[in-house]
């Protein structure tokens, strides 16, 4: 099953399993995430390019086709493969039913089936099932050249990843993020972490969460690796935004919001804070996202009085998202625990905010205080309180030159602090001794 592609994408999509090279010759090492490409990702996105510029020969697997309408430029810029496993089983029945033949035949499945029981009676689900077939297809249709699987996120995508390093005898690594930290029993974190040759995760709530968790007798199995970013992408911020105080109906203050419209972001609280601003205050909300809650925040703003304020302008390539953050005065994002526990890491959308020194107002909550300090970079308020949200928003909107000590502040740190260069140096550091070893000879099936 071929992704569509739009024109002008310079990655190519894979679904049949077909072998392929990538530049540099063949792929070292799998890296597998749950959708490929995804917009709400440039993280992954950002690493990939950067492991390819360092010479990495990989190629990438996704366990879902992609469905945002945009592809983002660091996308575009990946010359690796990317391949689609089967979303649901039935859909390819005859590829599934391949891989499960082949899969019968190799080393580890006698292995691989009495770990897969043992899970399946834990976690008695079709989703667990799936997993299953999706790494009978994985291990049948990897290039053997392929030593080492490096996987996003430790919930579904790494269970497909340690069932095929089972199958195959391939070693594997994880990083951990936010949502996959928080929504994952323990139980299966730690033999995830125990089977995993290491591991690295992006904030210092999730490496405390991890960390014990790990074995015994290699506590430091899981390392911290700040997403950071790749600064040279992003233009210098504006020299001098406009002094707007919300007094001015013809120019009122422009607030930016950017992030999937899910429980975890609380625009709902968003929302309801900027209800309780005086009607005399004037300002604008711009929502730069695409999700499922869309069409319920809409209609909250319209039952609060506020949709001629506000323009959802759904999901966005990244240069309207830079643009649109150069010409805002406040980035807000109120982050707070979602549904089941999901919750974010640091979001990379406050440092993105942060080289276009804009002012950041969030909350304390996950590793949002990792990057901004109350007073110093933004304004936090404690999460899932729209009072004290408004009560910030008050101050800010009022406060030009507050906004411009605080943005020039963000600035600073993410240039000082969250360069992406260290983190890729300690992933591309694990991953070297698999491109070294493609040159040998291929294990046996």
């Amino acid at each position: 099953m071929n992704a569509p592609l739009r024109a002008g994408s310079s990655f190519s999509a894979r679904g049949d399993g077909a072998p392929g090279s990538e530049a540099g010759g063949r792929p070292a090492v799998a890296i597998v995430v749950k959708g490929y490409p995804r917009l709400s990702e440039t993280f992954i996105a950002q690493e990939m390019l950067a492991l390819q510029r360092r010479g990495l020969p990989f190629e990438i697997w996704a366990l879902r086709l992609p469905t945002d309408k945009a592809v983002h430029p660091l996308n575009r810029a990946i010359t690796a493969t990317a391949r689609y496993l089967p979303e649901y089983l039935y859909q390819q029945p005859l590829r599934v039913l391949r891989g499960a033949w082949a899969a019968a035949r190799m080393p580890g499945f006698g292995r691989l089936m009495r770990t897969f029981w043992r899970d399946l009676l834990r976690d008695p689900t079709p989703n667990r099932g799936r997993r299953l077939g999706q790494a009978f297809v994985f291990a049948r249709e990897l290039d053997p050249a392929v030593r080492h699987l490096h996987v996003h996120y430790l919930h579904t995508p790494c269970s497909v990843v340690r069932y095929t390093a089972l199958l195959t005898g391939r070693s594997f690594s994880v990083s951990a993020h936010a949502k996959d930290i928080w929504t994952t029993p323990d139980w299966e974190k730690r033999e995830k972490l125990a089977d995993a040759a290491w591991a690295v995760t992006c904030t210092k709530a999730g490496l405390a969460a991890l960390a014990p968790l790990c074995p015994p007798d290699d506590p430091a199995r899981v390392r911290l690796v700040y997403h950071g970013l790749d600064l040279g992408r992003f233009p210098a911020p504006p020299e001098n935004r406009p002094a707007r105080d919300g007094a001015d109906p013809a120019d009122p203050v422009v607030l930016v919001a950017v992030g999937r419209a899910v429980a975890k972001k609380g625009f709902d609280d968003l929302l309801d804070a900027l209800s309780a601003l005086p009607k005399s205050l004037n300002w604008r909300l711009v929502h730069i996202g695409s999700g499922e809650l869309r069409q319920a925040l809409a209609a909250q703003a319209e039952r609060l009085g506020l949709s001629e304020r506000i323009t959802w302008r759904g999901g966005l390539a990244q240069d309207d998202v830079i643009a649109a953050m150069r010409d805002a005065d406040l980035f807000v994002l109120p982050c707070k625990e979602g549904d089941k526990g999901d919750r974010d890491g640091l979001p990379n959308v406050l440092m993105e905010a942060a080289t276009q020194a804009l002012p950041l107002l969030s909350t304390r909550f996950a590793g949002v205080p990792e990057f901004v300090d109350d007073g110093v970079e933004g304004l936090l308020v404690p999460p899932g309180e729209p009072p004290a949200l408004a009560a910030a928003l008050d101050r800010l909107i009022r406060d030009p030159a507050l906004r411009a000590t605080l943005g020039r502040a963000a600035h600073a740190r993410v240039h000082r602090a969250f360069s992406f260069e260290a983190g890729v140096a300690t992933v591309l550091e694990g991953l070297a001794p698999a491109a070294r070893a493609a040159a040998e000879p291929a294990p046996a099936a």
